[in-house]
């Protein structure tokens, strides 16, 4: 549907040239979405792969082990959008206090991401609501340290910013300026709040999505934090129980149209093919992150049956394989402090499950050698490849 533009475009002065900086008018979209059938049957199963998904996640022994590293594979994968170049591999080496062989501050952008994300989280669950000042506060954390520390976290911006160019003038986009921004964001907000009408979570998460992105409230961060927040609303309004969601993979495989249809919502107001888009993105992820954890599940299992064959040695090699399921990268004096056992017995553990191939050493190194879960990074690390 051609709705034309989907707000306005305001004339500003900018870094000492002309040019035009473009509004969106508040949510809902007028006039309305029009839910086809095709639509409709998207959102179902898109709301009961979720179902599924908070299933499994209910099923697991331990969720909150599981939800330590798929945090982490996100991290990876959001931050590689805006063009890092860091693997999950070089985040828990990092984690480590290892130095990864990509740029420092690509890792910390990483790390800052995955604390800006608990962040988010722990605020909601203890019944903060997703309000304009949780998103600063969330933003602080995302720059706190390393790239874009200097630009202003937790603030909106002060200066105009643009997507895409050298300079405003031959950008591909300018969102809305800044004096603009808190009106902007004040009627995201009362979207946010089912104001002036309640909207169904999954289409409210894909409409919020992009009004943040054409906002882009602050000067760096914006795209990280637009895709934190589809995981935040859709926690925060109960419609996943843990926050196993997230869109980034997605976004990333799909990202010629991801932006593409992001314009295509501003010039032509086709909000019905972007919801067509996320709505297939909700389906395929909900289900990618279920096999991910059955397959994690059966590997974890397998390796226990393969650890308890060891007779009186088990017991302490148990333990050990279970610290590397949250610690798929470790080294002995990590794990021995974790786990309150001595080096040695820690040291004799790892030894036992490098010979039935459980872990491997990969630092190469005599003294303070580090082990890795390898299997376990292979499942998780699926996509999770730097873009060229």
């Amino acid at each position: 549907m051609d709705r034309g533009l989907t707000g306005y475009y305001l004339p500003i002065s900018s870094s000492g040239e002309s040019c035009k900086a473009f509004v969106p008018h508040p949510l809902p979209p007028i006039p309305p979405l029009e839910m086809d059938e095709e639509l409709n049957d998207l959102l179902h199963k898109a709301t009961i792969a979720l179902g599924r998904l908070d299933g499994v996640t209910a099923l697991l022994p331990d969720p909150e082990l599981f939800l330590y590293m798929y945090i982490r594979k996100e991290a990876v994968l959001s931050s590689q959008i805006e063009g890092t170049q860091s693997s999950l591999s070089d985040l828990l080496l990092f984690e480590n206090e290892e130095m990864p062989g990509v740029p420092l501050d690509d890792v910390r952008e990483v790390s800052n991401y995955v604390a800006a994300m608990n962040f988010g989280l722990k605020k909601l669950q203890a019944g903060e609501p997703l309000a304009l000042r949780l998103i600063r506060e969330i933003h602080n954390v995302l720059l706190n340290k390393g790239r874009g520390s200097e630009k202003e976290p937790g603030e909106f911006k002060r200066s105009q910013n643009w997507i895409g160019g050298t300079r405003p003038g031959n950008a591909a986009f300018v969102p809305a300026p800044p004096d603009q921004v808190i009106e902007c964001m004040g009627a995201l907000e009362h979207f946010i709040h089912n104001k002036p009408v309640k909207t169904p979570v999954l289409i409210k998460a894909a409409l919020a999505h992009v009004q943040f992105e054409t906002i882009h409230p602050f000067l760096d961060g914006n795209g990280r934090l637009g895709r934190l927040l589809i995981t935040f609303l859709i926690c925060a309004e109960g419609e996943l129980s843990q926050p196993m969601l997230y869109l980034s993979l997605y976004f990333k495989t799909h990202r010629a149209k991801y932006y593409d249809l992001l314009q295509e919502v501003r010039l032509k107001g086709n909000w019905e093919n972007w919801i067509r888009f996320f709505l297939t993105g909700i389906h395929e992820t909900a289900a990618q992150a279920v096999q991910t954890a059955k397959a994690l599940l059966e590997l974890f299992k397998k390796d226990r049956q393969r650890i308890q064959k060891m007779g009186l040695a088990a017991g302490s090699v148990l333990r050990v394989h279970h610290f590397l399921q949250a610690n798929p990268i470790t080294s002995i004096s990590k794990a021995s402090d974790a786990l309150d056992l001595s080096f040695q017995t820690v040291k004799t553990a790892l030894k036992r499950m490098q010979e039935i191939k459980i872990v491997r050493e990969i630092s190469g190194r005599q003294r303070n050698q580090l082990f890795a879960y390898e299997p376990h990074l292979k499942i998780l690390s699926e996509g999770t490849e730097p873009l060229k």
